[in-house]
């Protein structure tokens, strides 16, 4: 059964979320929308559609604004041993993203754990305030499933002042059209709110392609005292995503006759309903002591049924269609992060530390039709969609539970004004449950338990630069901990080691901010075949990569401006055999598929007139291996994406942007050995207002 190929992480391994288009994150990501799989283990690969909005302008390499993401103390990335990056909510709707793996996600904080490798929420960037990126190893913050780096959603919330209030109407090429709400403010001396509401709609490029979503979400602060606040927030997500999964290459060729069509069935069905709500307590009882408590819950229903491969056939000139599915998912997470924070002088130097403890509870029911595995065969170019019709019933097959909780420990010292230290300690125990409803033998229960840790240097000549150096140890599971199968529950957890050298530096007069970093990260305990004996797998492989990523944001006139990044990545298997018929065939000093070594982004505003704006988007992805043996490589592609905005009043803005002007054919991702392709967003466009009352 094909999977569509995903994008890589630092480590070269599979990253099937986090990409932001036009932003390559330094992770050697690719760009561009994408379907929603339920392939070989049920991937999911959602798209976030862009939306031009845009407010006050804040550069994304801004160093001296406090996160929530590189460290729980609140640092600033100046102060922070790691490559991070902040991009704006204004940013994020201007640009779009798409997408998990061993690149964490987040919300708001708190972390989404991923069921049968999947992540559905959120998916609309309305409500976004801002997306902060952590890149390198992360599980000493998060837990394990992070050594990548790590990706926080923080949505809008609630502020003191004035109520405001915001309406975006938009119209594009395909019938994709949007309609959006949002409002916030104070309504008395104790009480403020937030409130965004989102509706998309779209008839996609492809035959059959519609799509719809709707996001909303609404958040009440409550000002107790000066020293404390609460604040209750709930979001609430419903998609049925583009039933696409990509065209057949017809003799090893992209076939312009097939650009437009959609090889999937006619009662095809993608839908998500997701719901999170959160209460969140801070109280500040003294200028030196912060503690914070979040109590949340998250609920999240799946459902696919479709046929996800397909294939030319050059002596028939068919094409076969595999992988008819049908899979549910519902699963519940609840849990309570609470931490402390303490700042004080230790031997005449300032620190400030931070402990705390996570836990929770996930229950995950997984239904699905197998053993069913329909095929069919059609015509390349005219043919009838079909129906789903399996012979197996559609049952639950398996509950699993997951029970863990973790403590966690971050410190600051500060030996003088220039040179800090900053270290991290993390200790977790998952106990794992998994019930098969079909074959009671298979069920298990397994228990792990792990520590990771960090520690930096950061040397500061003065407020505006910063040098840093860290060592940092993480783990991830082998697929996804939660849904840890019968064969993969005798296995360890991946553990990684990264070391990571930066420089960063804030320019003056607001003029931008640019980061260089160096990183070599290994990952060890990979599965990987027996030289001896090619029917026995063992946890002895390894993998590793080596890379440098550059970040800029200038400001080269009073009216133009660029921002840019690229990276450099060399990723290898060290130590990987996979067996090929009954014989074993090392892929030692071999790439990753699907991994673009080579990946550059560059973004150029130019404010032409007093209320006028344009902007030009450049994003390269590096050729890519289709196998793991390097029998063939996908080319390299350059997208080109643009937008002009005219500020009418200061209550209206218009805006029109154009996507992919070269309407460039590319595949965002690849399956079934790089003979399925997913295409990205062939040349389109969209014309947005933007009203504030």
């Amino acid at each position: 059964m094909g999977q569509a190929s995903p994008a890589r992480d630092r480590t070269g391994a599979p990253l099937q979320w986090a990409r932001l288009s036009g932003l390559s994150l330094g992770l050697g990501l690719a760009f561009g929308p994408g379907g929603a799989l339920a392939q070989s283990g049920e991937a999911t690969n959602n798209s976030l559609a862009p939306v031009q909005v845009e407010a006050a302008r804040h550069t994304p390499l801004a160093m001296d604004e406090p996160t929530q993401t590189g460290s729980r103390l609140g640092l600033m990335p100046l102060e922070t041993p790691a490559s991070i990056e902040v991009l704006t909510g204004d940013t994020i709707r201007a640009r779009g993203f798409s997408g998990h793996g061993s690149v964490m996600q987040l919300f708001d904080g708190t972390r989404l754990y991923v069921g049968a490798g999947t992540v559905t929420f959120p998916f609309d960037t309305w409500s976004v305030d801002r997306i902060e990126v952590l890149r390198g190893a992360a599980s000493v913050m998060y837990g394990e499933g992070a050594i990548g780096g790590a990706i926080n959603i923080v949505p809008k919330k609630p502020t003191r002042g004035p109520i405001e209030n915001e309406a975006l109407v938009s119209f594009g090429s395909n019938a994709t059209r949007q309609i959006a709400f949002g409002s916030g403010g104070a309504i008395n001396d104790r009480l403020s709110y937030r409130l965004d509401v989102s509706h998309r709609h779209s008839n996609g490029f492809m035959a059959r392609g519609e799509s719809e979503s709707l996001a909303i979400g609404a958040a009440v602060r409550l000002d107790v005292s000066p020293e404390l606040n609460i604040t209750l927030s709930h979001d609430e997500g419903r998609q049925s995503p583009e039933r696409y999964c990509g065209v057949p290459l017809i003799n090893g060729r992209l076939d312009r006759r097939s650009l437009r069509l959609n090889y999937n069935l006619d009662d095809a069905e993608l839908k998500y309903r997701d719901s999170w709500t959160r209460l969140d307590a801070v109280w500040t009882p003294s200028s030196a002591v912060t503690v914070r408590n979040q109590l949340y819950r998250l609920e999240t229903k799946r459902h696919w049924r479709d046929s996800e491969t397909y294939g030319y056939m050059p002596d028939t000139g068919l094409v076969g269609r595999d992988d008819y599915l049908e899979i549910g998912h519902h699963q519940e997470q609840m849990g309570n992060r609470t931490d402390v924070a303490y700042r004080h002088q230790l031997f005449g130097m300032a620190n400030q530390v931070l402990a705390g403890f996570d836990v929770n509870r996930i229950d995950f029911l997984g239904s699905s039709d197998t053993p069913y595995g329909g095929y069919s065969e059609v015509d390349p170019f005219v043919f009838a969609p079909g129906r789903y019709e399996s012979p197996q019933p559609y049952l639950p097959r398996y509950r699993a539970r997951a029970d863990t909780y973790a403590f966690f420990a971050e410190d600051r010292l500060a030996i003088n004004d220039q040179w800090s230290v900053v270290a991290g300690l993390r200790w977790d125990h998952a106990k794992i449950n998994r019930a098969d409803l079909t074959k009671p033998a298979n069920s298990f229960e397994r228990t792990f338990v792990y520590g990771t840790g960090r520690v930096g240097v950061v040397y500061a000549p003065d407020a505006v630069q910063s040098f840093y150096g860290q060592i940092a140890r993480a783990a991830d599971p082998l697929g996804s901990l939660l849904t840890t199968s019968t064969s993969q529950s005798q296995f360890d957890l991946t553990t990684g080691r990264q070391v990571e050298v930066g420089y960063k530096r804030q320019l003056a007069d607001n003029r931008g901010a640019w980061s260089v970093a160096a990183y070599k990260i290994e990952k060890r305990k990979l599965l990987s075949r027996d030289a001896n004996d090619p029917t026995v797998t063992q946890q002895v492989g390894q993998q590793s990569s080596q890379g440098i990523e550059a970040t800029l944001d200038l400001a080269l006139t009073s009216t133009l401006r660029l921002e840019a990044n690229a990276t450099k990545l060399r990723a290898r298997y060290d130590d990987f055999n996979e067996r090929v018929g009954n014989a074993l065939v090392s892929r030692a000093g071999n790439t990753p598929d699907g991994i673009p070594e080579a990946t550059a982004n560059v973004w150029l505003s130019w404010r032409f007139l007093p209320q006028w704006d344009a902007a030009l988007g450049l994003r390269y992805v590096g050729s890519r291996q289709v196998d793991t043996a390097h029998t063939r490589k996908i080319g390299s592609y350059t997208v080109a994406d643009a937008s002009v905005s005219w500020q009418v009043n200061p209550s209206l803005k218009l805006a029109l942007r154009a996507f992919n002007l070269g309407d460039r054919k590319y595949p965002v991702s690849f399956s079934n050995g790089g003979d399925q392709w997913l295409l990205g967003r062939p040349r389109s466009f969209e014309l947005s207002a933007l009203v504030k009352f």
